[in-house]
């Protein structure tokens, strides 16, 4: 009963996750059509806007964060699998498990309970550009960190539950 609860919750999670990763796809078009305005204006017109390239730093930044976790649904993360990929599932489940619980659910932890002050401060003080003409909302972005702490251990632990049924399995 509670494995078939946590592989439920494990499947919700991906589910987020995969849906998040389409809805970033849209941010990624945003931010190369960005980034390309940038380059013609400084290049065709001679001219620049230092809101529309902190806009593109900022879409940068939520693609990195926010897509962790579809990545590691999509195993796509980067691995040296030499002898990974040549192991039978069993074993593999096994070496996710570990890798879940030993390495990324500590790492994601410590990111989220290290990072939690830095998020706070940013918006107590709604922390802006450092440039005069800059967005005035790195306070709005700097909570992405919290979410990809979360999303990404969402996601490990996913991983986890997946691994155990894999593993415990004859």
């Amino acid at each position: 009963m509670l494995q078939r609860a946590l592989l439920f919750f494990a499947e919700a999670i991906s589910r987020l996750n995969a849906r998040l990763m389409q809805v970033c796809a849209w941010l990624l078009l945003c931010m190369v059509l960005g980034q390309f305005l940038s380059v013609v204006m400084r290049y065709v017109f001679a001219t620049g806007s230092i809101q529309l390239q902190e806009s593109v730093l900022y879409m940068h930044a939520l693609l990195f964060l926010l897509f962790a976790g579809g990545t590691l649904l999509a195993d796509a993360h980067v691995r040296v699998d030499v002898f990974y990929r040549t192991w039978s599932p069993a074993r593999q489940a096994l070496v996710n498990l570990v890798g879940a619980l030993l390495c990324a659910l500590p790492f994601c932890a410590f990111i989220f309970i290290t990072s939690w002050d830095y998020v706070r401060l940013a918006w107590v003080i709604r922390e802006g550009s450092r440039e005069t003409s800059g967005l005035p909302f790195i306070w709005l972005l700097k909570p992405s960190i919290l979410l990809f702490a979360l999303l990404l251990g969402a996601q490990s632990f996913a991983l986890a539950v997946r691994a155990w049924d894999i593993w415990r399995k004859p």
